[in-house]
């Protein structure tokens, strides 16, 4: 992968005044009909199919792309751990937006479809391997939403002697984000001025949601945000923290070798990024 973004400047916010609150509702499952409908909708899952953003048919798609940039680097010390704090800004950058259709597969994940739109009008809609889960963020941050599952990976990396990298030394608990217009980062004819995606949903009982980020748009989340750190304890030295969006390339896209922001960090971390 192509390293894409050293430097970032995305304006954190958390705007949980965006996320769709519904009310939650007591319901009482029983056992065995959860089982049988679990094991009906495995049955079904998508087989693997071809990057239409990548073949022929490209040429008449508005194909998405993603990337990430890291920023506003800190330390919080929270009991033993030293964590390394960060900013992620997952910015839209294609043709098109970036769209995915999901549906319940269990109690608390959906199997999804992306929608990729076509040059001139209409869609094609194709099976994903991205998952959505049902992800609890805190009480302080709006409690759980339905995100996407692994859309994005932070590793430390020992950076060698010789400058060359050595092995991924540390990572992030952080897996799982939505897909929403947060802020309007890039200007241009083809993004859109109000948002066409906002907050991801919050009502567990859904069958059916849509997540998205429009082309211009991002989704930030800035470096106080619930899991979005290292724990740096105990190191000493150059290493990379790298940050990686769709890094299991789950996601259909138009480039899938600019999925990629990292910075170089001394440890213990002083405030400043470099060595």
């Amino acid at each position: 992968m192509k390293v894409f973004g050293e430097l970032g400047d995305g304006r954190a916010t958390i705007a949980t005044d965006l996320d769709i609150l519904a009310p939650v509702r007591a319901r009482l499952y029983l056992a065995p009909l959860a089982l049988l409908f679990t094991l009906a909708l495995v049955s079904a899952a998508p087989a693997a199919v071809d990057n239409p953003c990548e073949g022929p048919e490209a040429r008449f798609l508005l194909c998405p792309n993603l990337k990430i940039v890291a920023s506003e680097f800190y330390v919080e010390k929270a009991g033993p751990q030293v964590r390394l704090r960060a900013t992620s800004d997952v910015q839209s950058r294609g043709l098109g937006p970036m769209e995915l259709r999901g549906h319940r597969d269990g109690p608390r994940s959906m199997r999804t479809n992306q929608r990729i739109y076509k040059k001139g009008s209409g869609h094609i809609t194709v099976p994903s391997e991205a998952k959505l889960r049902f992800t609890y963020v805190g009480t302080y941050f709006g409690g759980s939403y339905w995100k996407v599952h692994q859309l994005a990976a932070f590793e430390l990396i020992r950076v060698l002697p010789d400058g060359t990298l050595g092995d991924v030394v540390r990572t992030s608990p952080k897996l799982n984000y939505c897909l929403r217009d947060l802020d309007r980062t890039q200007d241009s004819p083809r993004s859109p001025a109000d948002r066409i995606y906002p907050g991801c949903n919050q009502d567990p009982f859904r069958d059916r949601v849509k997540l998205g980020t429009s082309v211009g748009w991002s989704d930030i989340y800035p470096a106080a945000y619930h899991q979005q750190w290292i724990d740096v304890a105990g190191l000493r030295g150059c290493f990379v923290y790298r940050m990686i969006v769709d890094p299991g390339e789950h996601l259909f896209e138009s480039n899938e070798d600019d999925n990629l922001s990292q910075r170089r960090v001394r440890l213990p971390y002083r405030g400043q990024t470099g060595c």
